[in-house]
């Protein structure tokens, strides 16, 4: 038997006097007190550390680690894959609306416009026909017209609708009422009288000596 001071013990084996301390405690060295100091004692001969603790069970820590690792970054992968699913879902989405939409309002305002040039050429009807249809065919390159197709309509539309269509100044627009007002008392074919406005159709009937 061979005994040592817990100094002596932890310079023997090349370990701390705490990691002595700490496996008496555990049983895994024995010691014996003689007038006050402490003595590790182990059998003579060959001469081992005390043991440390078993690296298998470190070795299933780092196991463990090591597969929650792998499934985390599975899982983020697999999140990753459906942010940019639904990100590129949501842009075909607002695509597809902005499309739909840009359609709608296409096809309303040809319809429009189609229908403002149409009532513009019959109020001009005393210029050129050949200059007129060039503009809204869009065959003049002088001409800032649309090329539409102007289909014959039969409609009644008011002289105010008309004035204001033309842009005329008030003073002008005052001797054009009067105009009107004048023809409608004769009973001017061309005109109608409704719900006490003056109505005309531009389709059926020249008016460039009202206009003026």
């Amino acid at each position: 038997m061979k005994k040592l001071t817990i100094v002596d013990a932890a310079e023997h084996f090349g370990i701390s006097k705490e990691a002595i301390h700490n496996r008496i405690r555990r049983g895994s060295l024995n010691c014996v007190v003689e007038n006050g100091v402490k003595y590790v004692i182990f059998p003579t001969g060959k001469e081992t550390p005390p043991s440390s603790p078993s690296p298998v069970i470190d070795n299933r820590y780092t196991q463990y680690i090591e597969n929650e690792n792998i499934r985390l970054r599975e899982k983020v992968e697999v999140l990753e894959k459906e942010t940019i699913r639904l990100r590129d879902q949501r842009e075909q989405m607002l695509l597809d609306e902005r499309i739909t939409i840009e359609q709608i309002y296409k096809e309303r305002d040809v319809q429009l416009r189609s229908i403002l040039h149409l009532v513009a050429t019959k109020f001009v009807s005393h210029v050129n026909e050949e200059v007129v249809m060039e503009e809204a065919m869009g065959e003049n390159p002088n001409a800032n017209a649309i090329n539409v197709e102007i289909i014959e309509i039969d409609e009644w539309v008011s002289l105010k609708s008309v004035l204001k269509l033309k842009k005329v100044d008030d003073k002008a627009k005052k001797k054009i009422k009067e105009r009107f007002k004048s023809a409608i008392l004769k009973d001017d074919e061309r005109l109608t009288l409704r719900e006490g406005k003056i109505f005309l159709n531009p389709a059926l009937f020249n008016y460039s000596d009202l206009m003026g």
